[in-house]
């Protein structure tokens, strides 16, 4: 089901913000949650759901890196004003995310996934990442469209097992340094 926010009436009545989505979705129970983008208090939602159930739920947030993707949502889970620590966020986050998929705009406008990194803890001082996958720039082709290639680090990631479970079939092959 599809729901989306709405902006208040001239009277300034009606609406509809993102948190209030989430917290109806929930209520609802539903098997996943995809939020277009969050950016304000809802992230703190956004996580509680992850934790409690909501596998495979999606999100995405604007930044530079994998790590400072849970600095930004530090960010707006503070917004939530609920008292929350910061270490007590990332313990949160570490917990409801298993994996971070880097998206960049390349100089000729294309975007692409630049890397695909799995949350392996927490610390006091942030999140423990493997990059699982990162994309190799090889230079630009005659219309100075970026060239390149998907490369494995080595790293075999803690998910394996629970997705094979599930039937899905990974080889060990895909994981290799190339």
């Amino acid at each position: 089901m599809r729901l989306e926010t709405r902006e208040a009436s001239i009277e300034g009545q009606g609406i509809i913000t993102q948190r209030d989505l989430m917290i109806n979705a929930l209520r609802m129970r539903p098997d996943r949650i995809i939020v277009g983008e969050a950016r304000g208090p809802e992230a703190l939602d956004m996580l509680q759901a992850m934790n409690t159930g909501h596998d495979g739920s999606m999100t995405t947030i604007h930044a530079n890196s994998p790590r400072d993707c849970f600095h930004r949502i530090e960010t707006t889970v503070l917004m939530a004003n609920v008292g929350l620590t910061e270490p007590v966020i990332r313990q949160q986050a570490a917990s409801a995310i298993q994996l971070v998929v880097q998206m960049e705009r390349f100089r000729d406008g294309t975007r692409k996934v630049s890397s695909v990194s799995e949350v392996v803890g927490f610390n006091p001082e942030g999140v423990a990442f493997e990059e699982i996958f990162r994309f190799e720039r090889s230079g630009v082709d005659e219309a100075r469209r970026v060239l390149g290639r998907f490369v494995a680090s080595g790293y075999r990631p803690q998910f394996l097992k629970r997705v094979r479970a599930s039937g899905i079939e990974m080889p060990d092959e895909m994981f290799r340094r190339n």
